[in-house]
């Protein structure tokens, strides 16, 4: 398990012995991310709280903490690890350092179309893949769609790879991002979140890639007004609990949890859906130049490390089982 930095330490102080809960008292649980309040995600954990607080007849209730309150990604990750804190939302490519097996949602141009990325989610790979984490103390719950990743820019649009070139294009901590932005033709420099805004106002990076809501509502778009929609991958969110949570929890609280967290996915990708239109309208508004290029030649740039990555066991074997899935 990863050491705790000093803010994660003295959260972790902080937090400590949160679910605990007297006799006529209701179990807490927080749950903590980076995610504005408007965000799909945010707004379908909000659901998810409110399943959660009837079906249990109040007697379980999550407590939610938007917009880094408690911590960068990183550090609420380190807090569900020592259990002071419950729940956290992730994107599955900070998981590849837990599960190697996430690596597969980073493989570019993996899924078809939408159809398919929910199928794959939804079925056998998916529901293995949220379990994957447990020995770090980590277990999924639920994911969240986070649609398809793009490229954002200050300067110029990328209308193909070779627009990439001498670029630093911002990626999440994740091998797999690094290793596609590279195999693109640009220099991927891994940097948190948060970070991100100033580090395009003052030029540290010249771009980034995220979906089109996070991409509005972080205010990215003013900064980098360039959106070439290429779609190299389809990285969802994952819903994490604590292990060590999770077992302090009777059957029936983890029955509510866990029937909460499904119940909110579909909500969820109906949020979705609606927050990706009005993003892209909202961007065009202000200003943005819209780009929707031939992806042809991203996959085919793509497809020397798309072919590394099948060729290795264990991850092969789940690309296979993930192309070969039908909806």
């Amino acid at each position: 398990m990863p050491s705790l930095g000093i803010r994660a330490a003295a959260l972790a102080s902080t937090l400590a012995g949160f679910a605990c809960a007297g006799a006529d008292e209701p179990t807490l649980l927080r749950l903590g991310h980076g995610l504005d309040v408007d965000h799909p995600v945010h707004r379908a954990m909000e659901h998810m709280a409110e399943r959660v607080a009837a079906a249990s007849g109040g007697a379980l209730r999550l407590e939610l903490h938007p917009n880094e309150q408690l911590g960068s990604e990183r550090e609420c990750l380190e807090l569900l690890q020592i259990g002071s804190l419950a729940l956290t939302k992730v994107s599955a490519a900070v998981l590849e350092s837990f599960a190697p097996g996430f690596r597969l949602y980073s493989v570019p141009y993996l899924f078809r179309d939408e159809a398919h990325r929910h199928a794959v989610l939804d079925g056998p790979v998916g529901r293995e893949l949220l379990l994957a984490p447990e020995p770090a103390r980590l277990r999924g719950l639920a994911y969240y769609d986070a649609g398809s990743r793009s490229f954002y820019t200050r300067e110029r649009m990328v209308r193909s790879p070779d627009d990439l070139a001498g670029l630093k294009i911002r990626t999440q901590e994740s091998a797999s991002a690094v290793a596609l932005v590279g195999a693109l033709g640009g220099s991927a420099t891994p940097l948190a979140w948060g970070e991100l805004y100033s580090a395009l106002q003052q030029g540290v990076v010249d771009g980034a890639e995220n979906n089109p809501p996070s991409y509005h509502l972080s205010g990215h778009y003013e900064v980098a007004p360039f959106y070439s929609l290429d779609e190299h991958t389809g990285v969802p969110d994952v819903l994490l609990v604590s292990t060590q949570v999770w077992k302090r929890l009777g059957p029936e609280e983890r029955r509510w949890l866990e029937e909460a967290a499904l119940a909110s996915v579909p909500r969820q990708r109906e949020l979705w859906r609606q927050a990706s239109e009005e993003a892209l309208r909202a961007v065009a508004e202000a200003g943005v130049e819209i780009h929707r290029p031939d992806t042809t030649p991203f996959a085919e740039r793509a497809a020397a490390l798309r072919a590394a990555l099948a060729r290795e066991p264990e991850l092969g074997e789940l690309i296979r089982r993930a192309e070969e899935l039908q909806p």
